[in-house]
């Protein structure tokens, strides 16, 4: 399960790695949190129906990564806060859909490099996330009411923290660059210069193997819980 705050945080922040994973034939799921209607400077453009469009393009960026299925929780852009019925939210879902790993963003990340501020709604959707995982998605005694629904404490054991300053774990995505470029393409309203940000994707995800051959990776900070 990817659990993130906005339509297409997951194709920038891990879309190889998800591409990747489905070829291999894991079924991945995406749990977005907010409704994306802050993401424009078009004056035509209202909230609800920037709503509606990246619901549209994440639904296609998915499908194009070979994603199982897509759920929005409707949160508002810009306000996501890591609340305990935000909480239970995400439990629902965790509990629900059962998954082996989660991949979310890292809260501890508030910049990247020397030109970006990270956006306060990745900060709370990762804390929303690793407290689901641990520990309310598998002790029975929290969110009691969601055992009423029939769903039963589940534990993830993996978590692939993304977006990270310290990472860990490299998956080679080599393979499915043009892959996530595609995905991320999806997202036409987001893409004010689509090529200059296919280029920047492309060199914030390059790098040199052991050989001095150019490989594409995303980082991850990885967890295994017991």
């Amino acid at each position: 399960m990817v659990i993130m705050a906005h339509p297409d945080d997951p194709e920038f922040f891990c879309g190889g790695t998800i591409a990747a994973w489905t070829r291999q034939g894991s079924q991945v799921t995406y749990l977005i949190l907010t409704n994306g209607d802050k993401g424009s400077d078009d004056p035509a453009m209202t909230p609800e129906q920037l709503a509606a469009l990246r619901q549209d393009e994440q639904r296609a960026a998915a499908q194009i990564l070979g994603v199982h299925g897509v759920i929005f929780l409707g949160e508002e852009d810009g306000e996501l806060e890591p609340t305990l019925p935000l909480r239970q939210r995400v439990v629902r879902e965790i509990r629900r859909y059962r998954p082996d790993v989660v991949v979310c963003q890292d809260p501890a990340a508030f910049y990247s490099g020397t030109a970006y501020v990270v956006h306060p709604d990745h900060h709370a959707a990762g804390v929303a996330a690793l407290e689901a995982v641990f520990p309310a998605a598998r002790n029975r005694m929290y969110h009691p009411e969601l055992l009423a629904e029939g769903l039963q404490p589940h534990a993830v054991h993996e978590i692939y923290l993304a977006g990270t300053n310290e990472p860990n774990r490299w998956v080679d995505i080599s393979e499915f660059i043009d892959l996530k470029i595609q995905a991320i393409r999806a997202h036409a309203s987001q893409l004010r210069d689509p090529d200059a940000v296919m280029e920047r994707v492309r060199q914030r995800t390059q790098d040199t193997d052991q050989y001095g051959r150019a490989v594409f990776r995303e980082a991850f900070r990885y967890l295994a819980l017991r």
